[in-house]
């Protein structure tokens, strides 16, 4: 399956604004010669760190972005897996990425598990209390988001449940962009999987975002980069070559949980 990304710089609070935005990105993956089956929001795509408004930015279980998506999911014929929104459930404000399938339907969602109290985001949201698993184009794949990927031991037992490809959205510091590439790369080579990691772009309060999208192989080939600006990425997944990796270097069969 082909997989599009689409890197954009999130206007705060705006959410016509990001929408133009996604559409425009969206049409732009569509032209590419063979166009994306699937397409990659960054984190909070629609909103941005509004946090001090997540209780009226949000809409319940995200359903007003999920339904914008699945226009857009309809007219370019490509589900969209991953690019979180601010999710109301039960008078609580989730940060939810979400599966829009080709026809338009909402599919699942995960809401992030790790909130990051660097960005306050433990002061305006609740925490995630379970993973996501599901199957798209005959392959496995999950859902993190951000600061997740700093946690091995969530990428692994998703990985041991049978992901493998890793789906992120993001919005993560030019200052650590370092860690953002490693990081991405370390989970695609310790847990033989895909990783397509799409990351905001520009900038909000005085804070740079990195941008540097990735699709990343099996074996840490980097597969496709983007720059630091609005840009659109895209490259072929294949679960055959997970196969071909894992059984090359058998981490799998080799593990010892019980001494962990």
């Amino acid at each position: 399956m082909k997989i599009g990304v689409l890197q954009m710089d999130v206007v705060k609070g705006d959410r016509q604004a990001n929408r133009e935005k996604a559409q425009r990105l969206a049409a732009e993956a569509a032209a590419l010669a063979g166009p994306p089956d699937a397409l990659v929001l960054p984190e909070l795509w629609s909103t941005g760190y509004a946090l001090e408004r997540a209780g009226e930015l949000a809409s319940p279980l995200g359903r007003e972005d999920a339904a914008f998506l699945g226009e857009l999911a309809r007219r370019h014929h490509a589900a969209f897996i991953g690019g979180s929104v601010l999710s109301e459930q039960g008078g609580k404000v989730f940060n939810r990425a979400q599966v829009i399938d080709v026809e338009g339907r909402y599919v699942t969602g995960y809401d992030k598990i790790h909130l990051f109290r660097l960005m306050d985001e433990h002061r305006f949201l609740a925490r995630g209390r379970e993973t996501c698993l599901f199957s798209f184009s005959g392959m496995r794949c999950a859902l993190v988001i951000c600061y997740d990927i700093r946690f091995c031991e969530l990428i692994r037992k998703l990985a041991v449940a049978g992901a493998e490809a890793l789906f992120v959205s993001a919005e993560w510091p030019m200052v650590r962009r370092d860690h953002w590439e490693t990081l991405l790369r370390a989970r695609a080579i310790e847990n033989q999987m895909y990783v397509v990691a799409c990351n905001r772009c520009g900038g909000e309060d005085g804070e740079r975002f990195a941008g540097h999208s990735m699709i990343v192989a099996p074996d840490g080939e980097v597969l496709a980069c983007a720059g630091d600006g609005e840009e659109v990425i895209a490259a072929e997944l294949d679960a055959e070559r997970v196969r071909r990796v894992r059984e090359s270097i058998p981490v799998f069969l080799d593990r010892e949980p019980e001494l962990y």
